[in-house]
């Protein structure tokens, strides 16, 4: 099976790299050979790709950023979504898209289904919402898969930057009031081979539409900080201290969601996928991240 993967260096493309299994092969497009927001060079990059399934993984994701650049942010997750779409349908390809818990408001007080109303309150929100529409307007063999809190051994992301400060040693301040469910990018990528296969075999109705994929459990990303902190310690590193504060004592350019859980068992039902809980997976990303360099590297045995 060929997958078309748009995006290059985030760090669920770079782990899908990683755990390809025996038989995937894994075309990843990124630019200069890509240009998500030029719909020709989408056009053309796929087509040569001859692929039998696209997964877009692109997106801009600066949160803050994208209040101040919220035409940009249009142009790659709400219109470039579009285009990707627009070859899978070409192609006769499913497509899997990568989505974002910022689709909702976060003031639901239990974890957000698929059917659930949609209230983003941000530029990015609206941006991916875009995407999902355009996509479900367009080509209807897709799954549109809603993520969050995502974290890897992979570029930087919460856990890594929790690494550096725990280094640096010192207090951390961090949010208490925001809930979600952290999720594995290796736990993600996993999913996404057995839901292309699943698409590739079978063109049941059932299997297309819109999931929410995040990992096992929940936590505020204070809690979230004191579990990395503690795997830390148990490969010695010092204890960092977690200050525990408010969304209001932490402004951003951007709404923060309070509620930034998602139910996830559609996709269970539907595909027989759960992924791990998130402790389980901290855990291993964690003690990849501080063993020695010459052991970091992944197995190839698969």
């Amino acid at each position: 099976m060929r997958l078309a993967v748009t995006g290059l260096h985030g760090q669920v493309v770079s782990a899908m790299i990683e755990r390809a299994p025996r038989g995937v092969e894994i075309i990843a497009l990124g630019r200069p050979r890509l240009d998500i927001t030029v719909r020709d060079a989408v056009l053309a990059a796929l087509r040569a790709a001859r692929c039998d399934v696209i997964v877009n993984a692109a997106a801009y994701t600066e949160v803050d950023k994208a209040e101040s650049e919220p035409e940009a942010a249009m142009r790659v997750n709400g219109e470039g979504a579009g285009y990707v779409a627009e070859i899978a349908a070409e192609l006769r390809a499913p497509l899997l898209h990568l989505s974002t818990d910022y689709v909702f408001d976060g003031a639901l007080d239990r974890p957000y289904r698929e059917d659930d109303a949609t209230a983003p309150m941000g530029a990015y929100g609206r941006s991916k919402l875009a995407g999902e529409r355009r996509i479900a307007s367009i080509h209807a063999n897709h799954a549109i898969l809603r993520t969050a809190w995502v974290y890897s051994p992979f570029g930087a992301n919460f856990v890594t930057t929790m690494l550096r400060v725990s280094e640096a040693g010192g207090e951390a301040r961090v949010v208490a009031d925001q809930r979600g469910n952290p999720t594995s990018a290796l736990d993600i990528a996993e999913a996404l081979f057995a839901i292309a296969e699943r698409l590739r075999a079978d063109p049941s109705p059932a299997l297309r539409g819109l999931f929410h994929l995040t990992g096992r459990g929940e936590a505020s990303w204070a809690e979230f900080a004191e579990a990395i902190f503690a795997e830390a310690a148990a490969h010695g590193r010092a204890p960092a201290p977690v200050k525990r504060i408010a969304t209001a004592d932490y402004p951003t350019a951007a709404h923060r969601l309070a509620n930034s859980r998602l139910d996830a068992s559609r996709l269970a039902a539907t595909f027989g996928l759960t992924l791990p809980h998130w402790r389980d997976s901290l855990k291993s990303c964690v003690a990849r991240l501080l063993a020695p360099q010459d052991a970091r590297k992944p197995s190839l045995a698969r």
